[in-house]
């Protein structure tokens, strides 16, 4: 059973929380507060799995209460209350730079009080079955076996020390065998070449985790990267705002028409799907209102089938933290084509349900921990752009 702690100073919303999640299966509302300061003595009484926290509260924010917890707990997840508004937008952006795991908006629009609780329930049971549940056994962390190739091994346990140089992985089976039930990507030739545009998905921990990549790429990167994290409108916007503001590259919200440059990045809007066409040598940006896929819109899969149709083998794609299986037809449709794809690993994903359908899919050329993936994605590109010219 997940416990779950409700804080939020409106007595109403407090209500419908309580009644949204009293249906749920292996959740349970063990208590509630009406300010982040009340709520710092229930979370050590309670020990909630998980946390709901609304932002504008009177004594103690929700920020601040964020900010105060992670001081002392690490790893409970907290999901903010938030409004489709820009305030709404920029406040939540706030709490996710603070510590927050994740966020919904509240119902707005509504007819009654039972379409409101079928509303909050929709977004909020999902986040909390994700994040509140037991994690599987982490799967390796170093990057598949090629074809060929040694196995990199399990990951190494907390505290031990790395293998010495040359020495073979430990595990199950013969030296440089995979552990049982890892996954290999499909047999392919060996990638290198000249990779002309970098494709990211995300949706749960993202924008956090993109905070960390986009930070670590330098602004003569040589290529455009194009983005989709599942967010609705409003949202995007801000994120690409405070993106541009903290990171070297130019990041944008992308909207019809938009060249795409290297060094640039480009945030899909919210309820759009982003795609791409060509006009003479030039890419450009354009916007689709077609049905959501994966439950979502804008949706990874989308974008990855975009460019693996304009870009082929030359498109390198990478998969972050977040919930479902969105990503993975697209990858398929990439690697398909001739080009790489790169998943982030178990231990550093918030949850692992996107990068994980890749990894279990076999679709994962690389597999490998956040702070190691803005390094590789600079290296490789810059340096199959270098052997191309050479040749």
């Amino acid at each position: 059973m997940i416990s779950v702690l409700v804080v939020d100073d409106s007595v109403v919303v407090r209500r419908l929380i309580v009644d949204a999640l009293g249906s749920a299966e292996n959740i349970e509302v063990v208590g509630t507060a009406s300010n982040g300061l009340l709520a710092q003595a229930k979370i050590d009484q309670l020990k909630p799995d998980v946390i709901t926290m609304d932002i504008e509260m009177p004594q103690m924010d929700g920020i601040a209460a964020v900010r105060e917890l992670r001081k002392r707990h690490k790893q409970i997840p907290v999901i903010m209350f938030s409004t489709l508004s820009a305030a709404g937008a920029s406040a939540t952006l706030e709490a996710l730079s603070a510590g927050a795991t994740d966020y919904v908006t509240k119902p707005s629009n509504v007819g009654s009080v039972n379409e409101s609780i079928a509303a909050v329930r929709e977004q909020l049971v999902p986040k909390i079955h994700a994040l509140g549940g037991k994690r599987r056994p982490a799967a390796p962390s170093g990057p598949p076996a090629r074809p060929g190739a040694a196995s990199p091994g399990p990951p190494a346990r907390p505290g031990a020390a790395p293998p010495r140089a040359g020495q073979p992985p430990s595990g199950p089976g013969r030296p440089g065998a995979p552990p049982p039930g890892a996954a290999r990507p499909a047999k392919r030739g060996a990638p290198g070449g000249r990779i002309d545009i970098l494709a990211v998905g995300s949706s749960t921990g993202g924008p956090d985790a993109l905070t960390k990549v986009l930070t670590g790429i330098p602004a003569d990167f040589p290529v455009p990267i194009v983005v989709t994290q599942h967010m609705p409108p409003v949202f995007t916007k801000m994120f690409a705002e405070r993106l541009d503001r903290s990171t070297p590259l130019r990041v944008v919200e992308a909207g019809d028409g938009m060249e795409l440059t290297p060094g640039w990045a480009y945030i899909a809007p919210g309820d759009h799907h982003l795609v791409f066409h060509r006009r003479g040598t030039a890419t450009l940006t354009q916007l689709s209102g077609a049905p959501p896929e994966n439950s979502c819109r804008p949706a990874v899969d989308v974008m990855f089938r975009s460019v693996a149709q304009l870009y082929g083998a030359s498109a390198y794609a990478t998969v972050l933290t977040g919930m479902g299986h969105d990503g993975r037809g697209g990858a398929k449709v990439l690697r398909d084509a001739g080009a790489e794809v790169l998943a982030q690993d178990e231990a550093t994903s918030v949850v692992w349900g996107m990068p994980g359908a890749v990894v279990g899919a076999g679709l994962a050329d690389e597999i490998l921990p956040l702070d190691r993936i803005a390094a590789f994605l600079v290296n490789r590109i810059k340096s199959g752009r270098s052997a191309a010219v050479a040749r």
